[in-house]
């Protein structure tokens, strides 16, 4: 919005420069509030890969070969390149942030290494009985499955199977790697499927024969309003529902409803100061709204200056799926999954665990999970924290 564009190439308007008319000319911010805006999730400016030009990442080569790329010039497409060859990905596959994605037959870092074996049977050997390559759990190379292990501490995982079918993940009631939770502790998994001991039932052995209801009306009673019993955040016994993890009073209600920290933000602070948490929600002061009361309605800046700052790097206002305001992007709230401050992720992307995204003991943040304290994992189903009582 800062230019016209010539022939591929853009024409900036007076007080704008850059390859998409980006940067403004005369900043208004300050160093270090410039600085904060570029600095990436490690606290380093630009990755170290570029400069900050009034809260905006310039990064190196931008204009000239484009392999460093990103909001904070996280992508280096640099590491793709074969030092023999000089070719990106040797020629085999296609290089997406500094990583290459090999064409079928070819695998390596920079698919440098060609299978001797024919793309058909390669797919043949990974795909599972479910007809999915490795089970949407690995990854094929050559015609064997290298499956996504889930245990940070590199111990035997959860997932294995020569196509990485069997998923021990489903065989527990609460998700505690330090602890024998597996089938509630009342059965052996058997690639991801509960054999149940005597006495015991139901799909993850939770369910006592003593039990006066039978193990679909437990499950029912757990459930309430939710697709999953509890809520998906606790344990189901004969009807009851114990909210993991224990003794966190933000997660609560009788089916586990009601998870208080989704008001909070990543540093911790509850509806940014500017409103009080009821069951997940925040109830915003007056002056404050937002899905954590961030935005305050009172602004200072004039509109130029606050759609100048809600511009991507391609000059595209809230990527077009948000509005502007105060110099910040209000993501579609029809779109509940566009996120970011240039409303330019999507949270579909995050990791799901039993259809929960993040599997509830997290956020997702620009189609990665955030995992709260004492979680861990693609999708935070493990618990890393104090053992169960």
């Amino acid at each position: 919005g800062h230019g016209k564009c010539d022939c591929g190439k853009c024409k900036c308007d007076e007080g704008w420069y850059g390859e998409a008319c980006q940067y403004p000319a005369i900043c208004n911010l300050t160093r270090k509030k410039s600085n904060e805006m570029c600095k990436n999730s490690q606290d380093v400016i630009c990755s170290g890969a570029g400069t900050c030009q009034c809260g905006r990442c310039k990064c190196a080569n931008s204009e000239e070969n484009g392999l460093v790329y990103g909001k904070f010039c996280e992508c280096d497409d640099r590491e793709c390149i074969d030092d023999e060859t000089g070719e990106i990905c040797t020629g085999h596959g296609k290089c997406y942030c500094g990583n290459c994605y090999c064409e079928a037959g070819w695998h390596g870092d920079k698919c440098e290494f060609q299978c001797d074996i024919t793309p058909w049977e390669i797919k043949k050997r990974c795909t599972s009985p479910d007809g999915k390559i490795c089970s949407n759990r690995g990854t094929c190379v050559c015609g064997e499955c290298t499956c996504h292990d889930v245990d940070p501490t590199g111990d035997w995982g959860d997932i294995h199977g020569d196509t990485c079918e069997c998923d021990e993940r489903n065989c527990k009631a609460v998700y505690d790697r330090y602890s024998d939770d597996f089938c509630s502790g009342h059965g052996q998994c058997n690639c991801g499927r509960c054999d149940c001991k005597e006495g015991w039932t139901g799909k993850k052995c939770e369910h006592p024969h003593s039990c006066p209801m039978s193990a679909e009306e437990s499950t029912r009673k757990c459930q309430g309003n939710s697709n999953l019993p509890c809520s998906g955040r606790g344990r189901c016994e004969c009807g009851q529902c114990t909210c993991f993890p224990p003794g966190d009073n933000r997660v609560h209600g009788k089916n586990c409803e009601c998870d208080d920290r989704q008001c909070e933000n990543a540093d911790g602070d509850v509806c940014g100061g500017h409103g009080i948490c009821s069951c997940g929600r925040c109830i915003c002061q007056d002056g404050w709204f937002g899905k954590l009361c961030q935005h305050s309605r009172k602004c200072n800046m004039t509109e130029e200056e606050s759609r100048s700052l809600c511009e991507s790097a391609d000059g595209v206002l809230c990527s077009g799926k948000g509005s502007c305001h105060c110099g910040k992007c209000i993501c579609s709230p029809q779109e509940w999954y566009i996120s970011g401050d240039f409303c330019e992720c999507d949270d579909r992307d995050c990791d799901k665990h039993d259809g929960l995204i993040c599997t509830g003991n997290g956020v997702c943040s620009c189609g990665n999970c955030e995992c709260w304290e004492g979680w861990n994992g693609n999708a935070c189903e493990i618990w890393l924290g104090k053992e169960y009582p």
